[in-house]
């Protein structure tokens, strides 16, 4: 029996009960697809936490209010933390001590809602800040320009808005020159910042920048700051930038020990190496997962097969006691359940690639190649492996007990 023989009979098995065979192929079909979508998932947030992260510069620091080990700090040690403040940023602009530092900005967060006839908008940050803000944070206008250094010592109304907003409160038409109320406080529109899109639930250009001096003054109140921005002269002096910072700050909040430290730094280059270390495990079990699938759809193919030998047994024993080898039997089934399993295959991979453009939780799924090829290769050991143990029961059964068989 030739090869295009056993094919043809194993393509009229596998028709003789179509939905069975539908099912089958539609267990694989979802175990490939859903490898695909979750590694593509998985990738598209790594590749979207990355540009995040770059977006910010990556010869930035960010210092936050609050040690590691903040938490832990004794009753005594707890009382004799202190705030970052102003005076700590305008320590950091120190040539001399701080020769890596090119450019320091201070942050303080409010929560005002911004409105403008009628319309409204809460942005999900409102930041006071230095002019110098923009540059650190890699934070361009579209239209209009930044507010100045003058503004921050005369304390004037001036903001900077994210697009969110500025579609919020003026839709098509331009914010620049407009007086909006924000917290009951007016502010004049100087500038229309470049759109960064939104990661997830969080979005970046839902934003409001105004000089940090109008901002504590009419808003937030003269606390501590939230953070302190830094960018280093170059993306390979971030660590050198980090050690000036400690060798600045430590002595000014009376720092004695590294773990005991009532402020951290994020280093940009640090957090972009952990993020996609993170990001790659994430990516790994989520397919992990999905492979889960595959394996379920492999029992379904053995379980098919086997009830499929059953169904046939007397039909076995008829070809074989009519001269069929054993390989030919053997083959048939292989093929039949070779065939649903690259069927399946074959229709997760389109199923899986066309699902990927589409956006998943604010996040676009972008296809690795190799998950692909992998995915689908492993559909077709699949079909070998689970349907090996079904196929050679059937070649193995003897004829006159396969004729008596009812």
């Amino acid at each position: 029996m030739n090869a295009i023989e056993v094919l043809r009979m194993a393509m009229r098995g596998l028709t003789a009960n179509r939905m069975r065979s539908a099912l089958t192929t539609l267990g694989i079909l979802i175990g490939v697809a859903a490898v695909i979508l979750l590694v593509a998932f998985g990738n598209g947030t790594s590749i979207q936490v990355q540009q995040n992260i770059n977006n910010l510069g990556t010869n930035s620091l960010t210092i936050l209010q609050g040690g590691q080990s903040f938490g832990r700090f004794s009753r005594g040690a707890a009382s004799t933390a202190k705030d970052l403040t102003i005076a700590d940023t305008e320590a950091l602009v120190n040539p001399t001590l701080a020769p890596d530092i090119k450019q320091v900005a201070p942050v303080v967060n409010a929560s005002a809602t911004c409105s403008y006839q009628g319309n409204t908008s809460t942005p999900n940050s409102f930041v006071g800040t230095w002019p110098s803000y923009f540059e650190v944070t890699n934070s361009p206008v579209a239209s209009g320009t930044y507010f100045t250094n003058s503004d921050v010592v005369d304390a004037r109304h001036t903001v900077v808005i994210g697009t969110t907003v500025a579609t919020a409160l003026f839709a098509n038409a331009s914010p620049l020159d407009k007086t909006i109320r924000c917290g009951g406080v007016p502010f004049t529109v100087v500038g229309v910042m470049k759109s960064k899109g939104s990661s997830g639930f969080q979005d970046a250009d839902s934003i409001v920048i105004a000089p940090i001096t109008i901002v504590q003054r009419s808003i937030s109140g003269y606390g501590s700051l939230r953070q302190i921005v830094v960018e280093a002269k170059s993306a390979d002096a971030t660590t050198p930038a980090q050690d000036e910072i400690y060798a600045i700050l430590d002595p000014r909040h009376k720092i004695t020990s590294a773990t005991n430290r009532d402020y951290q730094i994020l280093n940009q280059t640090t957090l972009l190496a952990a993020t996609s270390s993170t990001t790659s495990i994430f990516t790994t079990l989520l397919a992990a997962v999905a492979a889960i699938s595959l394996l379920v759809g492999g029992i379904g193919i053995t379980n098919i097969m086997l009830v499929t030998v059953t169904e046939r047994t007397r039909e076995i024993g008829i070809r074989k006691a009519i001269g069929a080898p054993r390989g030919a039997i053997l083959a048939q089934f292989l093929v039949e359940s070779v065939v649903l399993s690259t069927l399946g295959g074959a229709l997760g991979v389109a199923v899986g690639i066309i699902g990927s453009h589409f956006t998943i939780m604010g996040v676009t799924p972008v296809i690795v190649p190799g998950s692909v090829a992998l995915a689908f290769g492993v559909c077709v050991v699949i079909g070998l492996f689970f349907g090996g143990y079904p196929a050679s029961r059937a070649a193995s059964l003897r004829p006159i007990e396969a004729l008596r068989y009812e």
